[in-house]
């Protein structure tokens, strides 16, 4: 279940150690304000405004505009800590590495490593799994 509000996500995240980074999305998912687009007001695709826009505002300086909220919020989770924290616990590592280490390889379709399509991503990337 997905939080229903920032404090929330907060609330839960926060005690566990998990860093996140919030990066300003175009309300309608074309680019990502970041890297090269950080700088920029409006989308390049559809030309609409990252930051809500108060109506009582009737001059529209730059300066105003960074003051507002920003439309849309990617909450992104990094990888390297997600995985330290999935790990940590010797049992969890256990079960996360069991269709590598315990399974029952008898010839009998039972987990999706058993296919024939995850023996060939294997085969082709020996140091993936």
């Amino acid at each position: 279940m997905l939080p229903k509000s920032y404090y929330q996500a907060k609330k839960i995240l926060c005690p566990m150690g998990m860093k996140y980074q919030k990066i300003h999305a175009c309300p309608n998912d074309c680019i990502l304000y970041r890297h090269e687009f950080e700088e920029m007001k409006k989308c390049l695709k559809c030309r609409v405004s990252w930051y809500k826009v108060n109506d009582d505002d009737e001059c529209s300086n730059d300066e105003s505009i960074k003051k507002d909220p920003p439309m849309k919020v990617l909450w992104y989770l990094l990888i390297i800590p997600r995985f330290k924290h999935l790990f940590a616990n010797e049992d969890d590592t256990k079960d996360l590495t069991w269709h590598t280490d315990g399974r029952n390889c008898d010839g009998m379709l039972c987990h999706p490593a058993d296919s024939s399509r995850w023996k060939k991503i294997n085969c082709l990337n020996p140091n993936f799994g």
